[in-house]
């Protein structure tokens, strides 16, 4: 039963202890670990030759509250999508 039980180390960053997992193990229960990280919201340290080389966390919903992806201190000022005033286009061309 030993070689069942899960090789578990803990790495010690900002106080915080982190489990890892090697490489080779986690390839074989990658979605189950997925959805254990997804419940926890514990972070998986993944090693490769008892390096770390990766991280599995859980989603932290990447949206971003500026419109089309732009910097969130742009300001738009003014109507963005009307026609140019045709002496503007003049100006312009």
């Amino acid at each position: 039963m030993t070689s069942f039980v899960t090789m578990v180390t803990r790495i010690v960053t900002t106080g915080k202890a982190m489990r890892t997992i090697k490489a080779s193990e986690f390839k074989a229960k990658c979605l189950a670990l997925m959805d254990t990280v997804a419940s926890t919201g514990e972070t998986l340290v993944v090693t490769k030759n008892g390096k770390p080389v990766a991280e599995l966390r859980p989603y932290s919903s990447g949206r971003i509250d500026s419109p089309f992806g732009l910097h969130p201190a742009l300001e738009i000022h003014g109507d963005v999508v009307a026609p140019l005033d045709e002496t503007l286009w003049k100006a312009v061309g």
